[in-house]
């Protein structure tokens, strides 16, 4: 089974990669009317893909998908994307996946625009992170980020148009994690912990082993891709991440995890209430300082932080910059959820139209018959 050739009406070729929850919203995305000069000439998730350089009905993705006989393989989607004669030929990258990440220099290179969500490329070694730059002048294409922190939330862009006004970052203090601003937004003292993770965990803000979350270690990427945004060439083991479980914990199986998770309520409790005689509140804190010292944990807050007024699942970035310095300049809002990261994802592809068109692909459209020969002869 194939997907049925939807009739592309502008010259931006997509490939997906991932069609899970997020790719999933993003499918949903591309049907409606923002994304009408878009079209999608590749799908895949871990086992299986189709590709049609003449174009696929995203609703009908999942089902060809599934029906495939076709394994996964980057030449094909790549082929695709060549073929479909289009100036802008854009890589998604909707997935977790580390080997996903590692192709990404290598797409950049090759001329291919990329756009993620996966923080595995950005947010762990500096080295990968100052490949893709030089991989992306090489191809003299962009690299789309902006799901990747905040799902969406306007924190990177923002980071960007400072430096480039000549402003200077003197500290970042933020609550990066969905499900740990939910936590502590409720830990107040009237319910254990432990109690709070699972209900927590049975609405589905944690992962579902809620060590992801509690461990920091998906703070501290976060917070990494922030500093060097702002101009600190800092690497994973620069960050100090003060995680929430201790080391009896953090080997065992999920199901044991949780039947012991009341191990985490005593001295959780016995911070809250120190910080709660302080005047303070408990909020799992991510912070840079001017100098690019990084730090990870659960911190005391006084009652007149933003973190300390947060409510549900938002996230919260406190910039205070040379030209912000008595007040920080706060962005808030919601910092999961599929249909943000989604539609984070969908406007970094629909920037790209802005964006000039790189020689390679113009020596390439020479010898394309492009995207309008496709629709004018309804192939």
């Amino acid at each position: 089974m194939s997907a049925v050739f939807a009739a592309p009406s502008d010259d931006t070729a997509v490939v997906l990669l991932g069609t899970g929850v997020v790719g999933g919203a993003l499918l949903q995305l591309l049907t409606t009317p923002a994304a009408a000069n878009l079209y999608l000439v590749g799908a895949a998730n871990s086992r299986r893909q189709i590709a049609n350089a003449r174009g696929l009905v995203p609703a009908q993705v999942r089902a060809a998908l599934a029906a495939s006989a076709l394994t996964r393989d980057d030449a094909s989607l790549l082929a695709a994307l060549e073929s479909s004669g289009a100036s802008r030929r854009v890589v998604v990258d909707a997935t977790a996946s580390a080997v996903e990440a590692q192709r990404h220099a290598a797409w950049l290179a090759a001329g291919y625009h990329v756009v993620s969500a996966n923080k595995a490329a950005t947010g762990e070694a500096l080295t990968a992170w100052s490949e893709l730059k030089r991989a992306s002048a090489r191809g003299g294409v962009e690299y789309g980020d902006a799901a990747t922190v905040g799902a969406g939330l306007p924190v990177l862009s923002t980071l960007r148009r400072l430096r480039e006004c000549g402003d200077r970052l003197l500290a970042l203090d933020g609550v990066f994690s969905g499900s740990l601003s939910w936590l502590f937004n409720h830990f107040d003292g009237s319910r254990p912990f432990s109690a709070l993770l699972r209900e927590a965990r049975t609405f589905g803000y944690t992962e579902p082993d809620p060590r992801v979350d509690l461990g920091g270690a998906d703070v501290a990427r976060k917070l990494l891709i922030l500093a060097r945004t702002a101009g600190h060439a800092i690497d994973a083991s620069d960050v100090e991440v003060d995680g929430l479980v201790p080391a009896s914990l953090r080997e065992v199986e999920v199901g044991e995890f949780l039947i012991r998770a009341g191990e985490l309520d005593a001295p959780l409790e016995r911070r809250r209430a120190q910080a709660a005689q302080n005047g303070n509140v408990l909020r799992f804190l991510a912070r840079l300082d001017e100098h690019g010292r990084a730090r990870v944990g659960l911190t005391e807050v006084a009652a007149t932080h933003p973190a300390a007024r947060l409510a549900g699942t938002d996230n919260l970035f406190a910039l205070t910059t040379q030209r912000y310095h008595a007040q920080p300049l706060v962005i808030q809002g919601p910092g999961a959820g599929p249909e943000v990261t989604a539609q984070a994802l969908l406007g970094d592809v629909l920037a790209l139209r802005t964006r000039p068109v790189s020689a390679r692909i113009k020596r390439t459209r020479v010898h394309s018959s492009g995207p309008s020969a496709n629709r004018a002869a309804g192939q």
